[in-house]
């Protein structure tokens, strides 16, 4: 069964993008497994810090991630971009550089996310797209899952309460699993 590393890069425990991860862990397809992952531990970057040794919260992440058949980003919108400590995961996963194809290389990936406003994500999921190109990821282009108006489709425990978004999330799901077996099948 393939299985896919889940982050989402909002630390908050009650953030948008941390319930819809766990909604995407819910309505995942039969066959494609999601396994969330906490960034939360990740120190910001620095080089001092990179050559006394990779950080154990670094360590498991990239292992765990260059086990994983994909990778599922679950992205909030800060300042019409990516958040800072997301972006500073990644950063850590491709120290030092010669891992990046272990960690990253041809790795499939599927951004998605939500905001409380009307933005929906557009630019943050765009803004991703140089950084995986230069990491020599394979994006997938399926549908997107751009959620706005958070409180209207999540309820105060965090589930995804809305039928129309929940099916959404469902066709966006099983495109990934249709992708990550296309792309296991190519030589």
């Amino acid at each position: 069964m393939p299985t896919v590393i889940g982050i989402s890069g909002a630390l908050r425990k009650a953030s948008y993008n941390a319930s819809l991860l766990r909604a995407a862990v819910e309505l995942a397809p039969s066959g494609l497994s999601i396994v969330t992952h906490s960034i939360r531990d990740v120190p910001l970057y620095d080089g001092d810090l990179e050559a006394e040794g990779i950080p154990e919260s670094v360590r498991v992440l990239k292992d765990r991630l260059a086990d994983a058949d994909g990778l599922l980003l679950v992205t909030p919108e800060y300042n019409n971009s990516i958040p800072g400590v997301m972006k500073n995961a990644i950063d850590w996963m491709s120290r030092p550089a010669k891992d990046i194809p272990r960690v990253f290389g041809a790795k499939p990936v599927a951004i998605m996310g939500v905001t409380p406003g009307r933005g929906a994500t557009m630019l943050a999921q765009n803004a991703w797209l140089p950084v995986l190109r230069t990491l020599g990821t394979l994006p997938w282009f399926g549908p997107r899952v751009q959620i706005p108006a958070a409180a209207k489709v999540f309820d105060a425990e965090g589930r995804l309460i809305d039928e129309d978004t929940r099916g959404i999330v469902k066709k966006f799901l099983e495109g990934f699993a249709e992708f990550l077996a296309r792309t296991k099948r190519s030589p």
